[in-house]
């Protein structure tokens, strides 16, 4: 997050995407989520905007592609740890704090699961195909080899003298 912030041009490019990122949640809560695909596509949306207003400044793939691949681990776990305290609640009925404390657990690990994860995954495959197709893209045009000055190229005067614009 901290590279998001460092210019002021990031910072503005963080603030705008982290507006999206609220008009989409304030849109999904208006429209609801609850078994309505628009509000579900809303929300997803908003999460995405949140995970890009972080990673925007990124320009490699292995960035991205550690982003994907922490995401699809993060969904495994989160997955199995919903599964685990949702079964571990219901075995402690009598202990009701305890009960309460698990099932939270449950709420927020399905949530972060469910609506985070993948939009984490699909920033990061895409993010990481982009940022391969950029860097072919520079290759074969040049561009890497002008901006690290390795082949400084200046232009020379013409010898001959003549010059087209006197």
């Amino acid at each position: 997050m901290l590279m998001a912030l460092s210019t002021p041009r990031k910072r503005l490019e963080t603030l705008a995407l982290l507006i999206v990122c609220c008009a989409l949640a304030a849109s999904a809560l208006a429209v609801g989520i609850s078994d309505n695909p628009p509000g579900i596509l809303l929300a997803y949306g908003a999460a995405t905007a949140l995970i890009v207003a972080v990673v925007h400044p990124w320009r490699t793939a292995r960035r991205f592609w550690r982003l994907l691949y922490m995401s699809l681990l993060a969904f495994v776990l989160f997955a199995v740890l919903h599964n685990v305290c949702g079964g571990m609640a219901d075995e402690v009925a009598g202990v009701p704090a305890l009960r309460m404390a698990l099932q939270s657990i449950a709420v927020v690990t399905f949530l972060l699961a469910v609506m985070i994860c993948p939009p984490a995954i699909l920033v990061g495959a895409t993010g990481s195909i982009a940022m391969i197709f950029r860097k072919r893209h520079r290759r074969t045009h040049g561009l890497d080899a002008r901006r690290s000055g390795s082949e400084h190229q200046s232009r020379k005067p013409d010898s001959s003298g003549d010059s087209k614009h006197e």
